[in-house]
């Protein structure tokens, strides 16, 4: 029996306010609701992370992704939306279970979600070697 707590809602073990759910995916209202309308997009196939997931598995996710997000923007017709996925603790992600956050955001929610983007800049030296870098692995 898994311990994975998004195992268990796939499986029916935990109920869910599902939004979606098909062979693949199931999305489903996100318990703790950072805005009006924030869901989860889940593989039903476990993967720890993006980076662990089989491509396939991740092509119906994304495809998920999107149909809900467009659901989501056609009902409740935020100002914006949000697309949030984190791999690691260390990136925040709290459940290990590839997961997509879709977060309707409103001009009146600022004080409820954030992240601070702060930008470096880098010279030209450093991008080539960043570059190489990344494609050498």
């Amino acid at each position: 029996m898994t311990t994975c707590i998004f195992c268990k809602i796939i499986s029916g073990e935990i109920p869910s306010y599902k939004v979606y759910e098909d062979d693949h995916t199931l999305a489903f209202l996100d318990i703790s609701q950072v805005s009006k309308g924030h869901t989860l997009v889940v593989p039903k196939q476990h993967s720890d992370d993006l980076l662990s997931t089989d491509p396939e598995v991740l092509q119906h996710t994304t495809a998920t992704l999107q149909k809900v997000a467009q659901q989501i923007d056609d009902a409740l017709k935020p100002d914006g939306i949000n697309i949030l996925q984190n791999n690691r603790s260390f990136a925040d992600q709290s459940v290990f279970h590839l997961h997509f956050h879709i977060m309707p955001r409103y001009k009146d929610d600022v004080d409820g979600f954030g992240y601070k983007w702060q930008t470096h800049d880098v010279d030209a030296d450093e991008m080539t070697e960043l570059l190489q870098t990344i494609k050498d692995a």
